[in-house]
């Protein structure tokens, strides 16, 4: 694994593809017009970024995992985050357009506040956004009121429209995921469909005594999705959390070892991969509105 060259602000960014530095906090560059060549490396960077790409540009990777993308992809990155190609000593015109804001930005505002939302800005997200032509000039119009905002001298309303402006594209984005997510529907049933096999199969056996109550990050590693793409393929599909789906399933498999009074509450919570009984009695009782005691009574 090659060489990770870590960026911890936008000035460093701008310096490295020839950009003037507008704003200390904010950037936005047509990358297509950098005046510096670049090699392939993989960078950490201690800003958001989101990345249009306007080319393909084979494979990058992203976290522990390569994508291919293509025309008219979007990438998104939070601070911490690596992306890049290893370097094999090749220098290219590097292509598209990047928006990079520093979280000191957005501190503090309604953007700053709500920016765990957006949850494609994830580690492990490898389902990039792919945009229609139409989505793409929307991305575009965004990036561009941002940039003629950043043209202007830095005043009192500076930080306020610039912001504002990230946030409507932000929400853009969000729709345009809810439109992947739709057309992509037959390849998300197939996921719930393997997420209920996974979940059926996992209490089958004794790995629940094991190792606990599977997470939504373990469900979602074993479907090979990033935790926050697949909790959001649940939400869409089913109007529940993964988690959610996973507690109800855990019920389920309660209520119908309840009809085996051999075994003890305590006995089917450790089975279910609870530590501490008070802990799924709590969870049960939740759920379905009265203890495993009474609904064992009642049936």
């Amino acid at each position: 694994m090659g060489e990770i060259i870590k960026l911890d602000n936008i000035c460093q960014y701008n310096e490295m593809v020839g950009q003037e530095t507008l704003h200390p906090l904010v950037s936005v560059i047509d990358l297509s017009k950098s005046s510096r060549m670049m090699k392939h490396v993989r960078m950490s960077y201690g800003f958001y970024a989101v990345f249009l790409k306007e080319v393909k540009c084979g494979d990058l990777r992203y976290g522990r995992n390569y994508y291919d993308y293509q025309e008219g992809t979007l990438v998104f990155l939070a601070p911490g985050q690596v992306i890049g190609i290893d370097d094999n000593g090749e220098y290219f015109q590097p292509k598209g357009r990047a928006l990079l804001f520093h979280p000191d930005l957005i501190r503090g505002t309604s953007l700053g506040r709500n920016i765990g939302r957006y949850t494609f800005f994830s580690y492990e997200s490898y389902e990039a956004l792919h945009l229609s032509e139409q989505e793409r000039h929307v991305v575009i119009d965004c990036l561009q009121n941002i940039a003629g905002e950043l043209q202007h001298a830095i005043d009192k309303h500076s930080r306020t429209l610039i912001v504002s402006n990230i946030e409507l594209l932000l929400n853009y984005c969000t729709r345009f995921y809810e439109r992947q997510f739709t057309t992509r529907s037959d390849v998300n049933k197939d996921a719930l469909s393997g997420f209920e096999r996974l979940l059926n199969d996992y209490f089958r056996d004794d790995a629940p005594q094991r190792d606990g109550v599977p997470s939504v990050r373990w469900c979602a590693e074993q479907l090979h999705l990033s935790a926050n793409y697949f909790g959001d393929l649940v939400k869409k599909e089913t109007g529940k959390s993964a988690q959610e789906y996973i507690q109800l399933k855990v019920i389920d498999i309660a209520k119908e070892r309840m009809f085996d009074t051999t075994k003890s509450i305590s006995e089917i919570a450790y089975e279910l991969g609870f530590r501490y009984p008070q802990h799924f009695t709590r969870l049960f009782k939740k759920v379905v509105g009265c203890s495993p005691n009474e609904y064992r009574t009642a049936n």
